[in-house]
């Protein structure tokens, strides 16, 4: 890391905070029967105003009609940040949670607010810490990095430019330009090293199978670990009547996604038809053995990340399994990934 001085946030922190109910309720500061205990706190900074940015599946979109304490179809109880914050100690020692995520919207001064936040959690315990949020610039990545951010995460969520331009950039008023959000990610890289940075990439936004895997390769190569999101409309977005993606979609590239992150094979190695992957150049033995360990249908990010149901209720279908898949899960996994892919 470069040798300079670092800033600090001499704002006191935001008064309030918003917490996903899961996170609440392992915090001791909601009560709600959990179906899977989250082993992350996921927070969220408040503003009273909407995000400045306009993502069309988002409802703390500025356009969004949207209730303004959901995120996903997970729902985001407000509380004083007080109280939030020694939560988080008692948790980590109690060995509830193994990591926080602090998740931003996009406004005015909202760098500092995430610096002053992460000073106070830093005050408490030296639980490890993921922000996720919109491009920084490098002063601040250094100044996040030194604040005691071990992680940072920088959603492409589209996985190619013409789609990222009309559901996040400007065909949909929003702020986001495509190629500054690929500069930031391998600026990120720099200052945090390779496998401490991450984005996010929603399948069923309207990308192929070959679309979104091309982007994932790229992340791979240049240090960045792609997580997987499922499309979820959600009311008063300018997606809400957008089709989930199919599960079938979801498993292949699941699968796909597990060989490319553990460096099985690579993108340029598989083979697609008209988008969708056909070839995955394993053998049967090796995809059966893989399948089986239920490993690539768990929830993918951070460390110690699970995100119980955010993709989906717990009645299913369910696209990101929040704990290691039973039996009966990876009989019905089996039969999602078909048609059967060829392997070699």
């Amino acid at each position: 890391m470069e040798a300079k001085v670092y800033k600090t946030s001499n704002k006191q922190y935001p008064e309030k905070i918003r917490v996903s109910l899961g996170s609440a309720a392992i915090l001791g500061l909601a009560r709600c029967v959990l179906d899977a205990q989250p082993t992350t706190a996921y927070l969220l900074t408040y503003n009273r105003s909407r995000c400045t940015a306009n993502c069309a599946f988002c409802p703390q979109a500025r356009e969004s009609t949207g209730r303004a304490d959901k995120l996903s179809r997970v729902t985001w109880p407000l509380y004083e940040t007080k109280g939030v914050i020694p939560s988080l100690r008692t948790a980590f020692k109690q060995e509830k949670i193994r990591r926080v995520c602090l998740q931003s919207l996009n406004y005015p001064n909202v760098v500092e607010d995430i610096l002053s936040l992460i000073q106070e959690i830093r005050k408490h315990t030296d639980i490890p810490v993921s922000v996720s949020c919109q491009p920084l610039t490098k002063e601040d990545i250094f100044n996040l990095a030194e604040a005691g951010v071990n992680r940072l995460g920088i959603p492409l969520d589209a996985s190619t430019k013409t789609l990222f331009k009309k559901v996040k950039g400007v065909l949909d008023n929003g702020p986001y330009i495509w190629e500054e959000h690929l500069k930031s990610l391998k600026m990120a890289t720099k200052v945090l090293g390779t496998h401490s940075v991450t984005t996010h990439l929603i399948v069923g936004l309207g990308e192929t199978e070959e679309e979104v895997l091309h982007i994932m390769q790229w992340c791979v190569d240049n240090g960045i670990y792609p997580a997987l999101f499922a499309f979820t409309p959600i009311p008063g977005t300018k997606m809400q009547n957008h089709p989930r993606p199919p599960v079938s979609t979801y498993r292949r590239v699941q699968v796909a996604q597990y060989l490319i992150t553990n460096l099985i094979t690579t993108y340029e190695e598989m083979k697609f038809e008209k988008g969708r992957l056909q070839h995955l150049n394993i053998s049967e033995k090796q995809l059966g053995n893989i399948i089986q360990t239920g490993e690539p249908f768990t929830t993918k990010g951070c460390p110690d990340c699970n995100r119980p149901y955010y993709n989906e209720k717990p009645g299913g279908p369910i696209y990101n399994y929040p704990q290691e898949p039973n039996e009966k899960d990876l009989e019905n996994i089996k039969r999602e990934i078909q048609p059967a892919l060829i392997l070699s």
